[in-house]
């Protein structure tokens, strides 16, 4: 067993004992009916299926529009234009994203759809730089080759770099997965939804036991996304790369 596949297993671990851990100490806390309320299991469920499809709704947005664009980048007459494009994209993840959700909400209404549209412009820059990054990283070698060979441009792009691009671009999908689950808290400001409304309402009603609760979840959450993020790498990686 290498040690990619021993992280993976011991990450897992790690979740599931935390997870334990926390019930457990839900289940023997002495909770006020609020709290109990509050905590209850189809409550916290909902809030969270908020959560992930807040996060999922944005990660899906973001693929469609920072990969396509990304290869779009890296074509030659156009990569002058990266920078500028790279510099506009840094703007969303660059502002305080909890000043970037209440402005976008006051322009756009309040709502879920607004979270995610604020989401997908704070992490569109991960997927986009790094989906460039793994296309420029590919040796010009390999694409003679391929070119040589008589395959078209396409042909190369879709056989020969996005492959061995992937393990980049995956990267930068894991982080920008990661950044979303932790952001998508700050959608109950605006009506969104989601674990942030644990957090919102310990602080609000002085519930420690909830508040506690709710960041936990959601850093649960973010390290359950990270270690799914880093298990389709594992997969999805070409063969023979390391």
């Amino acid at each position: 067993m290498n040690a990619e596949r021993r992280g993976l297993i011991y990450q897992l671990l790690g979740i599931l004992v935390a997870f334990g851990i926390l019930l457990l100490w839900l289940l023997n806390a002495d909770l006020t009916d609020t709290e109990r309320q509050t905590l209850d299991p189809a409550t916290i469920w909902g809030y969270t299926r908020e959560h992930l499809e807040i996060t999922l709704w944005s990660a899906l947005i973001v693929l469609a529009i920072a990969v396509p664009l990304g290869v779009i980048l890296t074509r030659p007459g156009i990569r002058h234009a990266a920078p500028y494009v790279r510099a506009i994209a840094n703007i969303g993840q660059a502002a305080p994203a909890i000043g970037l959700v209440v402005l976008l909400a006051f322009w756009l209404g309040f709502g879920p759809r607004t979270a995610i549209v604020s989401l997908v412009l704070y992490a569109i820059l991960p997927v986009l730089s790094n989906t460039m990054i793994g296309l420029q990283q590919v040796d010009e070698r390999l694409i003679e080759a391929g070119r040589g060979i008589g395959m078209s441009q396409l042909a190369v792009l879709f056989k020969v770099e996005l492959p061995l691009a992937v393990p980049v671009m995956l990267s930068g999908i894991r982080t920008a997965l990661v950044l979303l689950v932790g952001t998508a808290t700050l959608a109950t400001f605006i009506d969104g939804g989601g674990l942030g409304i644990l957090i919102t309402t310990g602080v609000n009603l002085n519930l420690n036991v909830v508040l506690i609760a709710g960041s936990i979840l959601v850093a649960l959450l973010a390290v359950s996304i990270d270690w799914v993020g880093r298990l389709v790498e594992a997969v999805a990686r070409p063969k023979g790369l390391t």
